[in-house]
């Protein structure tokens, strides 16, 4: 196991937001955290990246993560071009490798804007190029399709498929479950702060006790 969380529990004040959390990521897979927006999964990416503490519970991990949430919009004023340059010379990663990810995620032509004029979809693929140019061998991503059309989520979905094959493993945090099927291997499915399955999606129709059904048939079953 790449990382593995035990009895991940979060109050706030008499709020449980986290409560008992317990899950195993893989090498080399694609895992998605699947759940409604408030069922805590950017808390959950939030403990296991060591930004908030836990009232209770233990994470593991072999090697480094990097986290890449939503909704940050970093350096404004610097133009897309600087951004991935940066990341690309701080990680030491080859040169080029920052214009193979614009490329791959549709960024040529936006490289001179400023970061702070881009739409939420454009700024959400810098982001991801940025995510990309790091070398951890985890990375967790919350929303990485929020505000991109059909078109670009499908394209973004194409280049992350390649990224296990390379030794990368990918944790993914999506509210869409359409989008989560398409993408993951397993799933982890949080409703109101715990988990109630976790699996493949035939592994999970077994935990739900149904013989077919989609992704959604079954969160609603377990939930």
């Amino acid at each position: 196991m790449l990382l593995s969380a035990t009895g991940i529990t979060l109050r706030y004040g008499a709020a449980t937001v986290l409560d008992g959390v317990a899950l195993e990521v893989r090498r080399s897979e694609i895992l998605g955290l699947i759940g409604p927006n408030g069922a805590g999964k950017t808390t959950l990416f939030e403990c296991l990246a060591g930004l908030i503490p836990c009232d209770a519970g233990s994470v593991a991990c072999e090697g480094e993560l990097f986290y890449l949430p939503d909704g940050i919009r970093p350096w404004p004023e610097q133009p897309v071009r600087w951004a991935l340059h940066f990341f690309e010379a701080l990680w030491r990663r080859p040169r080029g490798a920052a214009l193979e990810f614009a490329r791959g995620l549709q960024l040529v032509p936006l490289l001179d804007a400023r970061i702070g004029t881009l739409s939420k979809g454009e700024t959400k693929r810098v982001l991801l190029a940025l995510g990309l140019l790091t070398p951890h061998p985890l990375l967790l991503l919350d929303e990485p399709f929020d505000g991109l059309d059909f078109r670009q989520t499908r394209d973004v979905m194409a280049l992350l498929r390649t990224l296990p094959a390379a030794g990368r493993t990918l944790f993914v945090s999506i509210h869409q479950l359409n989008d989560a099927a398409r993408l993951c291997e397993r799933f982890v499915l949080l409703s109101r702060g715990r988990v109630v399955g976790c699996g493949t999606l035939d592994e999970l129709r077994a935990q739900a006790g149904i013989a077919e059904g989609g992704l959604e048939e079954v969160f609603l079953a377990l939930t």
